[in-house]
C-alpha cells in the first residue's frame, strides 16, 4: 500500500502478515521536497528488472520471541529477536526450551560465540524436533554475520557464516537545508554515506565551513544486500562510483577508477587526483564557532588578541584526524591550549590541536602518522567555554589561514590509461545524471 507523497507530506506503509508467524513491518520514507532535502532515488530492482521508485529504507519490528510454520510436521520453530534489558537464555527458557538444549547450543558456540555477547538487534532462529530435541540454531549478529549450530550424527556442531554481498548501482540526490548528514539521513539511508560523500570532498571543501542552504548533491552508489532465509536483505551503502556536489563556491566532481586491480582512486573529470596535501578540516560533523583572524576578543580573557586558527565545536569524544602525513612533534598539556598534539609535515609546514579530552591510544611524540589517521578527541581542556579544537597551521614558522591551503598531491590518471579513464568517466556520469539506467532493462 503507498501513494506518492507531495509537499512535506510523510508516507507511511504499515502491513500486517497474519497467520502463525506474526511480523509487524513498518515501512517509512521521510519526504522533504523543498523542506529537508529534495530528493530523487532509484532503489534496487529485482534482478534483470528496472522497478519504479520505492522507499529507501524499512525497519522491521518483530517480537522477541515468535511461532513460525513448521518446516515438518511435529517440529517447532522459533523465530526471535534480542530485546534491551533480556538475555539469549531468558527468552529461549520462555519459550520452553530446557535449560539442557540452552547448555548444549552455547558449549557448541564455545570459541565462535558467547551468548553474554548477545545484543538488542540480534536474531536468532531455533529448530526442535517434537520432543524438544534441538535440531538446528540460527544466531544472526548481523546481516552479515551469523554463526549455525546443526546437529549431525547426534552431535551438535557449529559454524560461521559470513554472507556475499551482492552490489547493485543506485542514484540518491538532494538540496540541503541544514547539513549534509541530515539531508541524507532524512532520505532514509545510513549516515555513513554522508560521511564517505564528505571525505571524498575533504580536500576541497570545508563541509563545516563552505555548505550553505540550496547546495545540492547527486551520488551514484552501491547498496550491497544479503540473501537470507530466501529473502533479500539490504545492508549498508557501499562503494561511491561518482559523486557531484554544488555550492555557491562552484561544482565538484568526481569519479571512481582503478587503476588496476585492487587499486582505486577518486578523480576529476580531467583526470587529476582529487588528492590534496592537506584536507580542509580535522574533523567531521563540527560547526565552526571562530574563525581565522588578527583580532579576535577571547570569550575568557576578555582581551583582544590574534585568533591564529579555526574553532571547530562538537560534542567531547569526536575524532580528531591529522590532516596530512606527518611527524608527531607535540603531545603534551600547555596551559590555556590544554592537552596539546602537534604534528610537522612536509614544506614546512605545522599543523596544531588544542583543547583535547584526551590523545588517540598509544600515540606519542616521533610517531609517524598518515592523512586521516586519528589523533586525539575533541574536549574541553586548557582556556575554553565548551567542547572545540581549535586547529592551527604553520608555513616556516608562521600561521596561516588553513582555509587558503590547496596543495594537489596525488597522482593523475597516466597517459596509457586515460582511454579506459575516459569511458568509465562518461559511463559514471550519465549514471550520475539519471541518463542512463543504472538497472538493466526488461
Amino acid at each position: 500500500m503507498s501513494h506518492q507523497p507531495t509537499g512535506s507530506e510523510a508516507r507511511h506503509e504499515v502491513q500486517m502478515l497474519a497467520g502463525t508467524r506474526r511480523w509487524l513491518c513498518a515501512f517509512t520514507v521521510l519526504a522533504t521536497v523543498g523542506i529537508a532535502a529534495v530528493a530523487s532515488a532509484d532503489p534496487a530492482p529485482k534482478r534483470g528488472r528496472f522497478a519504479p521508485a520505492a522507499p529507501l529504507s524499512a525497519l522491521a519490528i518483530a517480537p522477541s520471541s515468535v511461532r513460525a510454520p513448521t518446516p515438518s510436521a511435529g517440529w517447532q520453530v522459533t523465530d526471535g529477536v534480542i530485546t534491551r534489558g533480556r538475555t539469549l537464555s531468558e527468552i529461549l527458557r520462555a519459550d520452553g526450551v530446557s535449560p539442557q538444549s540452552i547448555s548444549q547450543i552455547a558449549r557448541a558456540l564455545q570459541g565462535r560465540f558467547n551468548f553474554r555477547k548477545a545484543m538488542p538487534g540480534h536474531s536468532f532462529r531455533l529448530v526442535r524436533d517434537a520432543s524438544g530435541k534441538v535440531l538446528e540454531f540460527r544466531y544472526h549478529l548481523s546481516p552479515t554475520q551469523s554463526y549455525t549450530v546443526k546437529r549431525v550424527g547426534g552431535v551438535l556442531q557449529a559454524s560461521s557464516e559470513d554472507g556475499d554481498l551482492e552490489a547493485r548501482a543506485v542514484r540518491i540526490a538532494g538540496v540541503i537545508t541544514s547539513t549534509l548528514y541530515q539531508s541524507i539521513t532524512n532520505l532514509g539511508e545510513d549516515g555513513s554515506l554522508a560521511r564517505d560523500f564528505a571525505d571524498i570532498f575533504a580536500w576541497d571543501v570545508d563541509f563545516q565551513r563552505n555548505v550553505r542552504p540550496g547546495d545540492s548533491y547527486q551520488i551514484l552508489y552501491e547498496r550491497l544486500y544479503r540473501e537470507a532465509g530466501g529473502r533479500e536483505t539490504y545492508v549498508r551503502p557501499g562503494r561511491i562510483l561518482a559523486a557531484r556536489f554544488q555550492s555557491q563556491n562552484g561544482e565538484h566532481v568526481a569519479v571512481y577508477f582503478e587503476s588496476g586491480e585492487g587499486r582505486g582512486g577518486y578523480y576529476r573529470p580531467d583526470g587529476s587526483s582529487v588528492e590534496g596535501q592537506f584536507l580542509m578540516a580535522p574533523l567531521r560533523h563540527a560547526r565552526i564557532t571562530s574563525n581565522y583572524s588578527s583580532a579576535r576578543r577571547h570569550p575568557i580573557l576578555k582581551t583582544t588578541r590574534p585568533h591564529r586558527g579555526i574553532d571547530y565545536a562538537a560534542s567531547i569524544g569526536t575524532p580528531i584526524m591529522s590532516v596530512a602525513d606527518g611527524v608527531v612533534i607535540q603531545r603534551r598539556w600547555t596551559g590555556g591550549n590544554g592537552n596539546f598534539v602537534q604534528v610537522r609535515h612536509s614544506n614546512g609546514y605545522v599543523s596544531s590541536y588544542a583543547h583535547l579530552s584526551r590523545y588517540a591510544d598509544g600515540l606519542r611524540v616521533g610517531d609517524r602518522v598518515e592523512q586521516k589517521q586519528v589523533i586525539g578527541y575533541v574536549g574541553q581542556t586548557g582556556l575554553a567555554t565548551g567542547p572545540h579544537v581549535c586547529f592551527r597551521i604553520q608555513k616556516n614558522g608562521r600561521y596561516v589561514d588553513p582555509s587558503g591551503l590547496r596543495m594537489p598531491t596525488g597522482t593523475a590518471i597516466a597517459r596509457a590509461q586515460v582511454p579506459a579513464f575516459r569511458a568509465a568517466r562518461d559511463l559514471r556520469l550519465a549514471e550520475l545524471k539519471g541518463q542512463r539506467r543504472v538497472a538493466d532493462g526488461e
